[in-house]
């Protein structure tokens, strides 16, 4: 693979930092990343691929990464030693990088985002997701780990609620802001962390005042955002947010185990009313090595789910979603089996993933 790639780019060792954004977005890659000392690399299909044999010193990159700072973002760099921000290449991509210093220099790595929000159809997910923009209020989870395209499908559902509900008014908080969304049949606001807004908490305290009918979060991190985004999804606002979680039972958990002991009981109280769906995606590598295909779990919330999260049994909702099979649900370790069952996966890959043996 990284012989093939290197054999395919002429004059590597003249690209230049620039050189090599444009050619990730050609190529497709996901990430690029450089590195004091070390050549510049690709992710492709989810590996990292090097670029070119001969190493970037950081006096090589320090000139080149610096010019895609502005002035106030050099000093806010210099000043804590690392940085996120998005860059644009007109015509070619946006970027969601991070700058950051390390024992070998400087570094950063630059996420390819898409030109715009794709539709679910476009991105292959499961038809069901279009009932999440249906709601009229409560919260909807999407969760993975990193780089498994929360963002994506986030922007899918922000997309689905432009083209379809008129009238809205989205509130969007990011950071940063990945995809910008244009005005269709909507009002959409995107916010960015310490460009618009201080922080995630600030922001959801805001949003409350500012009369919005959908709000995104870009990432639920810690308590006080938690708790906000369930106090406006109890008071009739559709909220839609990401976490770095794999399943909807650690989701569950993650939210609850978030606020002290005293607090649980009634912050699983606040779930169980408002919690709408989660959805919990993570990419594996396909059979025949040349791509990445998602694995999903979703749940429905049903009165019945509802009631184990307030009675502290969360461990029974998986019995519960295949049970509700007909409704659209399906476990993570089902649709893996699914995906070896078809050829998609290899057994050997999808055993990595899963508790149980279903293959």
């Amino acid at each position: 693979m990284v012989q093939s790639i290197l054999s395919s780019l002429e004059n590597a060792a003249s690209f230049s930092a620039v050189d090599w954004l444009k050619k990730a977005a050609q190529m497709k890659a996901s990430d690029v990343h450089f590195h004091s000392n070390y050549p510049p690399l690709f992710r492709l299909h989810g590996s990292m691929a090097r670029m070119q044999e001969n190493a970037l010193t950081e006096q090589e990159l320090r000139p080149q990464l610096m010019t895609f700072l502005s002035e106030t973002q050099q000093a806010d760099f210099e000043k804590n030693r690392d940085i996120d921000f998005t860059y644009e290449i007109p015509g070619v991509a946006r970027y969601r990088a991070s700058m950051f210093l390390t024992h070998s220099g400087l570094n950063s790595s630059f996420r390819v985002l898409p030109p715009g929000a794709s539709t679910l159809e476009e991105l292959k997910l499961p038809a069901a997701l279009s009932k999440f923009t249906e709601f009229h209020h409560g919260l909807v989870l999407i969760t993975g780990p990193a780089g498994s395209g929360k963002s994506t499908t986030l922007a899918a559902l922000v997309n689905l609620i432009n083209e379809h509900h008129s009238g809205h008014h989205i509130l969007s908080l990011e950071d940063p802001i990945e995809i910008v969304h244009p005005n269709k049949h909507c009002i959409v606001n995107q916010r960015q962390v310490l460009d618009h807004t201080q922080s995630y908490a600030r922001a959801m305290r805001a949003a409350l005042r500012e009369d919005p009918d959908v709000i995104i979060i870009g990432e639920m991190r810690d308590s006080e955002t938690i708790g906000l985004a369930l106090t406006a999804a109890e008071t009739g606002h559709l909220v839609m947010a990401s976490m770095h979680t794999t399943d909807a039972v650690k989701s569950i958990s993650r939210i609850v185990d978030s606020f002290p002991p005293e607090k649980q009981a009634q912050i699983r109280t606040m779930l169980s009313e408002s919690l709408q769906a989660v959805f919990s995606q993570l990419l594996l590598p396909t059979a025949d090595g040349n791509g990445r295909v998602m694995a999903y779990e979703l749940l429905l919330v049903t009165s019945a789910i509802s009631n184990l999260m307030r009675d502290k049994k969360t461990f029974q909702i998986p019995q519960m979603m295949q049970v509700g099979r007909d409704l659209g649900m399906i476990t993570l370790s089902q649709s893996i089996a699914e995906l070896v069952k078809t050829g998609k996966v290899k057994p050997e890959v999808a055993k990595k993933y899963v508790e149980e043996t279903l293959f």
